[in-house]
């Protein structure tokens, strides 16, 4: 990173300049990110405030909403008030900080969204050790080291992207600071960062494959069941975090294994929302939906409130 770098301003160019879809992106975002901070709060209270919640998974679920919460919290607000104000800058460091907080937020929910599979793993194929392997020490040590994880991604992210100068236009065809935006602006290959997406996207499948195996072994265990209840349990906490992870990996490899086009494409824009926006908008909705425990927790709380 040189001094002029430093002292640059970027331009996102993500959404159309034209007022009237400025004023249509902005309430959109704006929408999508009231649900999400109301969506995930929530959880937050019931997993805090419930003694019933008091479980591994109800940890890892209150983590995950945290996380959910700062990653869209990253790159959202800033879109939003750029859109009302017409104004389409970020300034170096502001784009410095985005991309290190973008990195450690998803690498921490790819560790976190690993952690939790291995919970349902051990609590559907390995229920009488649940307690000892799934113990309190051990869930907060796994959190931590997802955390750390995270930190150590988003610091080498954030050397290697902004150790080459930039040239040209430092425009971003994006609404938030991205990392291949950047890249195609560097003066010369970035070697650097080129060898720490490929040691990331290794150890995201690597994840990925862990899920995949942890949810082949927890399907045979599960229609093996005798009882119909338990497995309509079992399915209920189980396909919302398969949905979770399915949608945050595969948006998030596409958008980095595909190269970048010549062109401006309106279909980034999308993939990117669809692994920065959609899930810490969804994420709530889909484990208060489609899991019984916490829809009698938010009735619990809804008649303590009234009374």
């Amino acid at each position: 990173m040189d001094n002029s770098t430093s002292e640059s301003t970027f331009f996102l160019m993500g959404f159309s300049t034209v007022p009237e879809l400025q004023i249509l992106h902005a309430l959109v975002f704006s929408g999508m990110y009231l649900a999400a901070v109301l969506g995930n709060l929530l959880i937050i209270t019931l997993t805090t405030w419930d003694p019933r919640l008091q479980m591994p998974m109800y940890f890892f679920l209150k983590n995950l909403s945290c996380l959910d919460l700062c990653l869209i919290s990253n790159t959202v607000p800033k879109s939003i008030t750029n859109s009302l104000l017409n104004s389409n800058t970020i300034s170096f460091f502001g784009c410095v900080a985005q991309v290190f907080f973008l990195t450690l937020l998803a690498t921490t929910e790819v560790s976190l969204l690993t952690v939790m599979s291995y919970d349902r793993y051990v609590a559907i194929c390995h229920p009488l050790r649940y307690e000892i392997l799934m113990s309190h020490q051990a869930c907060v040590q796994m959190t931590a080291s997802s955390w750390v994880s995270g930190v150590l991604n988003a610091i080498l992210h954030t050397a290697a992207t902004f150790s080459v100068p930039m040239c040209g236009a430092l425009d971003i065809h994006q609404f938030f600071c991205d990392i291949p935006q950047l890249l195609s602006l560097s003066c010369s290959h970035n070697i650097a960062e080129f060898v720490v997406i490929g040691l990331t996207l290794v150890l995201d499948f690597g994840c990925f494959l862990f899920i995949d195996i942890s949810y082949v072994h927890i399907f045979i265990a599960v229609l093996n069941m005798p009882s119909k209840e338990g497995r309509a349990k079992a399915f209920s906490t189980c396909l919302p975090h398969l949905m979770v992870v399915t949608l945050f990996l595969s948006s998030g490899f596409f958008a980095y294994l595909r190269p970048l086009p010549k062109s401006p494409s309106t279909f980034d824009l999308i993939v990117s929302v669809f692994y920065t926006v959609v899930p810490p908008t969804v994420n709530p909705l889909i484990y208060s939906l489609r899991n019984k425990d916490m829809k009698m927790a938010l009735r619990r709380l809804k008649v303590t409130a009234v009374s």
